[in-house]
């Protein structure tokens, strides 16, 4: 299957441009729509795919990675599928809405894994672009700061923060999430030493005392554990944490 990518202009490009749709509404089409492959997306360590779905209400585009197209980690089991969802759940959890709605679907071609709601973005924008000149998205990228802290992210790379076609920032790709060892790596380290505000802290307090139920079928009872330790410290600290490895939290590569 050939590969998918940005239209630079001499050709068609395959994404979609399409209004937004209500999270509900999202999950309802994720869940039930009839899914169509269209190309496997490029840059991708893992098979990943962009898909077509629709419904009798919407039609929209997906982002499907199955499980049979995921790379062995050592230090991951395999169903990282699981962990995209679990991200989902947790922005959900916390009322932070920063990741696309993402579901389990086990009925598409390449079998069981997750589909993700593709949203209409600026390929050429991402973290430092769109922090170079602007602090207009600061609030959002702190909230992503911190959600990387409760899922663990090891490879919040400067691409995986994409400006939607409506303006929102959304974080994607979270695969490598969620591990019981604390593995954080990011490119987000700017409001390192900050004071996190109120209303994020009182976030991950009522967080804390309602954990998404979804969990015992995503998370391991040793990682479920893991995030209540990491966002008990988090919301205790009140600051987002300086990397102090001398460079070994950051991903690579950082784009």
């Amino acid at each position: 299957m050939a590969d998918s990518s940005p239209s630079d202009g001499s050709e068609e490009s395959p994404f979609l441009e399409r209004e937004p749709i209500p999270t509900e509404a999202a999950l309802e089409l994720l869940q039930h729509g009839e899914v169509e492959l269209i190309g496997r997306m490029p840059y991708s360590s893992n098979h990943t795919f962009l898909v077509e779905i629709n419904d009798s209400a919407l039609r929209a585009q997906g982002i499907y990675k199955p499980l049979a197209g995921e790379r062995p980690l050592w230090d991951f089991p395999g169903g990282l599928y699981q962990r995209e969802v679990a991200a989902f759940v947790t922005s959900e959890a916390l009322g932070w809405e920063v990741v696309p709605p993402t579901v389990v679907r086990n009925d598409l071609t390449h079998g069981v894994g997750s589909l993700q709601l593709f949203m209409p973005c600026i390929f050429e924008e991402h973290y430092y672009t769109l922090r170079e000149d602007t602090d207009q998205y600061d609030d959002e990228f702190r909230r992503i700061a911190a959600l990387d802290i409760v899922i663990n992210n090891t490879d919040r790379k400067a691409g995986h923060c994409v400006l939607g076609t409506e303006g929102k920032i959304w974080a994607i790709d979270h695969g490598v999430a969620f591990h019981h060892e604390f593995k954080l790596r990011t490119v987000i380290w700017d409001f390192a030493g900050e004071t996190i505000d109120d209303d994020l802290c009182d976030d991950l307090w009522r967080f804390l005392n309602d954990m998404p139920a979804e969990y015992d079928d995503l998370l391991s009872p040793f990682e479920q554990d893991a995030v209540k330790t990491r966002t008990t410290a988090l919301s205790t600290a009140r600051r987002f944490p300086h990397d102090d490895t001398g460079g070994r939290r950051y991903p690579w590569p950082l784009v």
